[in-house]
C-alpha cells in the first residue's frame, strides 16, 4: 500500500522546515564567529573587480549563504564603509560561491548527517564558552541540513507511483513555467538554496528531468533577489544601486538562460552526460552563474557609471539650500 499524498505532502514539509532553520541559524552562527573578520576582508581585498569577485566567492562558501553576504554589503555600502564600485564584484562573487551548496546537495550526505549532528550537539550542550557553542550550533545545523534533504528525498520517493504528480512535475519542462515555479517557490520560503536542494533531491529519486531542473533553477535564482531589495530599503542611494545591480544582472542572465535554454542543457550533457540528473543540475548551476559572471566582469565599470547616472548621490539639504540662495 503506497502512503497517501497528504502524508507525504507532511513528511516534505516537515523536512523543509528543518532545511529553513538549520540555513537560517547556520548562517546566523557562522556570522557570529567570523562577521567583524567578513566586513574588514570585504573592506580590505575588494579594490578590483577581480580581487571583489574572489572576496565574495570565498566569503559566501564560508557563510553558505549569497543572500547573507549580498545583505551584509548592502549594509557596509550604506553605512559607507564599503565603497559601492567594490560592492559590484562582491555580488558576482557570491553568485559564484553560492553554486558550492548545490554540488554538496548533489551528495548523499543525508545518512551520514549525525556525524556532524552529533559533535555539534555535544558542542553546543556541554562548551562553557560562547564561541564553543557557536560553533558547536554551526556543526549541528550543517548536519541537519544534509537530514533535512534526506527527509525530503524519501518523502518524494513514492511520488513516482503517482502519475498525475510525475506528469505535472514534466510539464516543469517548459521553461517559462518551470521558472515560474522557481522564482514562486524561492519568494514563498525565502531560500534559493532550499528550492535547488529540493530539485536536486527530486531528481535523484528520478521525478524531475535535467530542462526541468534547469529551468526551476533560473528561477530560483530571481527569487532569491526578494531579500537583498528589501534590505535596501531605507539606506539611501548607493545601497538602493547594489540591490538594483543584483537583480538586473540575475535578470539580464535569467533571460539569456530561457532564451538559450536548449543548447544549454546541450552543453550540460556534452560536458557531464556521464552523471546522473542530480549532479547535471548541480554542474549546470555552476557553469550558468560562473557564465554570468565572466560575461558581466568586464562590463562593472560601465554598471558602475549607468547606475550612479540614474541614481545620483542625493546632495545635502543646506547645500541644496545654499545653492538656491
Amino acid at each position: 500500500m503506497h502512503p497517501s499524498l497528504l502524508s507525504i505532502a507532511l513528511l516534505a514539509l516537515s523536512g523543509l522546515v528543518l532545511f529553513l532553520y538549520a540555513v537560517s541559524r547556520l548562517a546566523l552562527a557562522l556570522r557570529q564567529v567570523a562577521g567583524d573578520r567578513v566586513k574588514g576582508i570585504l573592506d580590505r581585498f575588494t579594490k578590483t573587480v577581480p580581487m571583489a569577485i574572489l572576496t565574495g566567492t570565498v566569503v559566501t562558501i564560508l557563510l553558505d549563504s549569497s543572500s547573507v553576504v549580498i545583505i551584509l554589503t548592502i549594509a557596509l555600502v550604506s553605512a559607507g564603509a564599503l565603497p559601492f564600485r567594490n560592492s559590484l564584484g562582491v555580488v558576482l562573487g557570491a553568485n559564484i560561491g553560492t553554486t558550492i551548496s548545490s554540488q554538496l546537495f548533489a551528495f548523499d550526505l543525508g545518512q551520514y548527517a549525525v556525524v556532524a549532528m552529533l559533535p555539534g550537539l555535544l558542542l553546543l550542550s556541554l562548551s562553557k564558552k560562547r564561541k564553543g557553542r557557536t560553533m558547536g550550533r554551526a556543526l549541528f545545523c550543517f548536519g541537519l541540513l544534509f537530514f533535512s534533504l534526506f527527509l525530503i528525498g524519501e518523502a518524494a520517493a513514492p511520488l513516482k507511483e503517482y502519475r498525475g504528480v510525475e506528469a505535472w512535475l514534466l510539464q516543469l519542462e517548459n521553461p517559462l513555467r518551470g521558472a515560474g515555479a522557481g522564482a514562486l517557490m524561492t519568494l514563498v520560503i525565502q531560500s534559493s538554496s532550499a528550492t535547488l536542494g529540493m530539485v536536486i533531491k527530486l531528481a535523484a529519486k528520478g521525478l524531475l528531468t535535467l530542462p526541468a531542473g534547469i529551468a526551476v533553477m533560473l528561477g530560483a535564482e530571481l527569487g532569491t533577489c526578494s531579500d537583498t531589495l528589501l534590505a535596501t530599503a531605507g539606506r539611501g542611494r548607493p545601497a538602493l544601486r547594489t540591490g538594483l545591480f543584483h537583480l538586473l544582472f540575475n535578470l539580464i542572465c535569467i533571460t539569456l538562460g530561457l532564451l538559450l535554454i536548449m543548447p544549454f542543457t546541450a552543453l550540460v550533457l556534452r560536458l557531464a552526460g556521464h552523471a546522473d540528473v542530480a549532479r547535471q543540475i548541480a554542474h549546470a548551476h555552476v557553469l550558468f552563474n560562473v557564465a554570468g559572471v565572466l560575461v558581466f566582469a568586464p562590463l562593472v565599470p560601465l554598471c558602475q557609471h549607468l547606475l550612479e547616472a540614474w541614481l545620483p548621490d542625493q546632495r545635502p539639504l543646506a547645500r541644496l539650500a545654499t545653492t538656491k540662495g
